[in-house]
């Protein structure tokens, strides 16, 4: 198909093949395609009737499930623009991304509206609980579809689909924005070379990650399904491939090798999964598609880019190393750089840089941010801030990020936002965060930290006191404390001195310690949403 917006994506769908199914969910209820109109039409009214017009953001703070895409597709048959929030996220960080967001709705569920108490809401007017119990005759997103009043002006290909927050390196979270063009792209560039209409697609990557609404949109263009799930089990993940009939999925980070290390079992191939995308690829990724029998690839993408370098099946292709990504597809040009933009040699370690055959299949722009826009695309390149080589063959291998982003359980850490909340406690002065070498080739938090003049600082404690102000993965395991920090002449941080050191004699390990540090419990979707009806928030708090 050609790049057509969402709304008018979902009715063709609708109009062509009704009875087909489109979603599954873990409860075992089921989306025909007609159905995911009609939520889509439902919810679109829903917001239309708070004031949602074209061009209007809303958020999206809901795990995967039937409600987030009810509001998603909502969103956009509206003429709004979606705007998914991490489930993580707490305090300052979260507020920031509500205010910068300029969003007048949001909407939520019970559990996670609690950690909005007392907090500064910015413009937004609604919360949508959709799983409140007020004994509404009808939920917030269940409008009649028929109510769906049509948009005065048609959306377009490079309209703004959604804004997707990447985590901050130097500064704070960005919101890219994300046309349909784009979105599209990104859609068709990863899925239609390996699956087609007959396949299921596991949804258990975020909805609030590229990675989750992109896999959704895949599935749609090429008229498939998808089984969507709250999260990533180890456990359970081969049950709920069978149960759920699952032929194609994306594996990021450790999870292919928590796979890979679980007990062989005869049941090891009987599985319908044939399918994978594996990223990073690492050597697990070859035990994975031996032993199970999935035709596994990889890939190399940012929330602002479409998928521009995919490999093929990684057992076609025998020479293919850990770190590969593969190479650039068509219509993408890629190039790999010193600091002023200029082309290195083959096997020299440079920044990926890249820039599309044809517009609005990158991202257009951060969200409010232009000086980083600009800089992200001088010299009309995207510059990535990852290091990269490139062989005399063209493949291209993942050597580093260039940036300060700490890359744990597939998660891009802002070492900007953790150090912020560091600095909070009263008895830090200055702090540091990096990322240092873990288990499973990802990697662990190092806080640095200087206490303030006549204080002490008890790692323990420090700890104690991040856990309701961050994500759970954001949480340093490392804490070292310091007089100073190392610093520059130009008083910048030397980052690279605190890497070299690593985990010295005097660094605090909360493992060692027996610390524990586990995620929220993933709030379960309703089923179905329960009656609600839209509340205004107070003055912009709760």
């Amino acid at each position: 198909m050609s790049q057509i917006p969402l709304p008018e994506l979902l009715a063709t769908r609708a109009a062509q093949h009704p009875d087909r199914t489109f979603a599954v969910f873990e409860d075992g209820e089921r989306w025909t395609c007609a159905e995911a109109w009609q939520a889509a039409q439902s919810a679109g009214a829903a917001l239309q009737g708070l004031g949602v017009a074209r061009g209007d953001t809303v958020l999206c703070w809901l795990p995967n499930g039937r409600d987030q895409l009810r509001t998603w597709f909502g969103t956009n048959t509206a003429g709004g623009v979606y705007v998914p929030v991490n489930t993580a996220y707490r305090g300052r960080l979260l507020e920031r991304v509500i205010h910068d967001s300029g969003a007048r709705t949001l909407v939520t569920c019970r559990a996670l509206a609690d950690k909005l108490t007392g907090m500064d809401l910015g413009r937004v007017e609604h919360l949508l609980l959709v799983d409140d119990e007020d004994g509404a005759a009808s939920g917030p997103l269940d409008a009649r579809p028929e109510e769906l009043a049509p948009l005065a002006v048609p959306l377009e290909p490079w309209d703004t689909q959604a804004i997707i927050y990447t985590s901050g390196t130097t500064g704070p979270s960005k919101g890219v924005l994300c046309s349909y063009a784009h979105l599209h792209t990104s859609a068709t560039a990863a899925f239609r070379s390996w699956l087609t209409s007959d396949d299921r697609y596991l949804v258990n990557l975020p909805l609030f990650h590229a990675a989750g609404v992109v896999g959704t949109l895949g599935m749609l263009e090429l008229g498939g399904s998808i089984a969507v799930v709250s999260h990533f089990e180890t456990a359970s993940f081969w049950q709920r491939v069978r149960e759920l009939g699952v032929t194609g999925c994306t594996l990021l980070g450790v999870m292919a090798t928590f796979l890979a290390r679980q007990p062989p079992s005869p049941a090891d191939t009987t599985h319908p999964l044939r399918a994978a995308y594996v990223v990073p690829l690492t050597e697990s990724a070859r035990e994975l598609s031996t032993r199970f029998g999935v035709e596994v690839r990889t890939m190399f993408n940012m929330t602002e880019l479409s998928c521009p370098v995919i490999s093929g099946p990684v057992l076609d292709e025998p020479q293919r190393w850990p770190g590969s990504c593969g190479r650039p597809r068509p219509g993408i040009e890629a190039r790999v750089v010193d600091p002023f933009d200029r082309e290195v040699a083959a096997g020299t370690v440079g920044e990926l840089v890249l820039r599309p055959d044809a517009p609005w299949v990158f991202s257009h722009a951060y969200h409010a941010m232009p000086e980083a826009t600009a800089a992200a695309w001088r010299n009309g390149w995207f510059h990535t801030g990852d290091a990269f080589r490139q062989d005399a063959d063209g493949e291209l291998y993942f050597v580093d990020r260039l940036k300060d982003a700490i890359r744990r359980r597939g998660e891009n850490i802002s070492s900007f936002e953790v150090e912020e909340e560091l600095r909070a406690h009263p008895a830090i002065r200055d702090a540091a965060v990096v990322g240092v070498p873990g288990e499973h080739g990802e990697q662990e938090v190092l806080a640095v930290v200087c206490p303030a003049s006549g204080d002490r600082c008890d790692p323990a404690e420090l700890l104690e006191f991040l856990r309701p102000r961050m994500a759970h993965f954001m949480l340093p395991r490392f804490i070292r404390v310091l007089p100073e920090l190392p610093m520059t002449p130009t008083n910048k941080v030397r980052k690279d001195v605190l890497r070299t050191a690593g985990i010295t004699a005097d660094t605090w390990d909360r493992e060692a310690a027996g610390i524990k540090v586990r995620r929220d419990p993933v709030p379960t979707p309703s089923t179905p949403s329960t009656p609600s009806t839209p509340s205004r928030a107070q003055n912009g708090r709760l």
